[in-house]
């Protein structure tokens, strides 16, 4: 894969853009095609979508029709899917299959379990680790037969972390979740670097809520940049990967703009010094 941006490197050798462009809520054929086009331009290499989004398919006939446009080939992009809670357990080897035919692209430069509960299942319920189980080996399988280049989870605890590390036969390349001033997660940080795992940021920006944030607005003006870029910036420069999402091709642009600007470590103090444990998204902490 050529690395036209900073990547870091996985335990399974390969790397990873630390720019990916993020594709939940990201419908329609027209919309996704003007999205990874703007990507592809802007210089992303990396792109992250999931069977819940529903738009595997139009990730990936995107990128099979942008790639040449761009000179590129399948080897010059990362993509990342995840298996549905849907499919968790007994019919994780379905989804897995259907992630794989859904984007046509061959492989799967990494696959994500992507809730380490069980949909219609109770968060309490004993079930649910039986069937993270059963979901990694399945995605042990695909990655022995290179169907998936590198295998993860997503939205995983420590709890949830240290029962995988405990009984897995191929670690997690990665462990994507929530991450962003108000939630530094610092005790799974800890965890991941001390077991090589990469720890990969979602809603770097709160779901939007921080944009407004007036720590965030007063370096945004410091630095002549956008509250967006400064959030997403204060990530990449603790090398840890981000995936912003939007389907306006300047906005696709304009937080792509992150690595012609460095963040003093007084004013990166100032925004972590923002955690509180405050979640925007799902809370994992809950399930068994």
């Amino acid at each position: 894969m050529t690395d036209p941006q900073p990547s870091v490197l996985l335990n399974t050798g390969t790397r990873m853009p630390l720019l990916g462009l993020g594709t939940f809520r990201l419908q329609g054929q027209e919309d996704t095609y003007n999205a990874v086009d703007a990507a592809l331009t802007a210089g992303y290499r990396a792109f992250d979508t999931a069977a819940v989004y529903r738009n595997e398919a139009h990730v990936g006939q995107a990128l099979r029709c942008l790639l040449p446009k761009h000179g590129l080939s399948r080897a010059d992009v990362f993509i990342t899917s995840k298996l549905g809670p849907k499919d968790q357990g007994t019919k994780a080897r379905d989804g897995c299959l259907r992630s794989l035919d859904q984007l046509g692209l061959g492989y799967i430069d990494l696959y994500l379990i992507h809730w380490p509960g069980t949909q219609g299942l109770q968060l309490g319920d004993k079930r649910n680790p039986e069937n993270r189980d059963e979901s990694w080996t399945v995605l042990e399988e695909f990655y022995s037969e290179g169907k998936f280049r590198a295998i993860g989870v997503s939205n995983y605890t420590v709890a949830h972390m240290q029962e995988l590390l405990k009984s897995c036969k191929v670690p997690p390349a990665v462990l994507q979740v929530e991450f962003h001033p108000k939630l530094v997660q610092k005790d799974l940080r800890t965890l991941c670097k001390e077991r090589g795992v990469c720890f990969q940021a979602y809603s770097s920006l709160g779901t939007g809520l921080l944009l407004s944030d007036h720590v965030v607005l007063d370096l945004a003006k410091v630095y002549l940049r956008t509250p967006a870029q400064v959030l997403l910036r204060w990530a990449v420069q603790q090398n840890i990967p981000v995936l912003p999402k939007s389907c306006q091709p300047d906005r696709v642009e304009e937080n792509g703009r992150l690595f012609d600007f460095e963040i003093s470590e007084k004013d990166m103090e100032r925004l972590s010094a923002l955690d509180c444990g405050e979640k925007f998204c799902w809370d994992p902490t809950q399930v068994s």
